[in-house]
């Protein structure tokens, strides 16, 4: 979940704690709880969250594209 614990929050808290990072999103595909996101960030970065994943959504295109 964007807001409040998401189904893999536990491993969103050790990757953001790992990293000492203002925010994290965890994205799995396939794992033990299946398939989810948790996202754990202050307001302000979780603004910037949008633009980034469609960052990386165009870079995965291209990526595909390159193939």
């Amino acid at each position: 979940m964007a807001t409040g614990p998401g189904r893999y929050d536990d491993l969103a808290t050790l990757v953001r704690e790992k990293s000492s990072a203002q925010g994290v999103l965890v994205a799995v595909i396939g794992g033990d709880k299946g398939m989810g996101f948790s996202v754990q960030a202050t307001p302000e970065t979780l603004l910037v969250l949008p633009e980034l994943l469609e960052q990386i959504a165009r870079q995965i295109r291209r990526d595909l594209e390159g193939e």
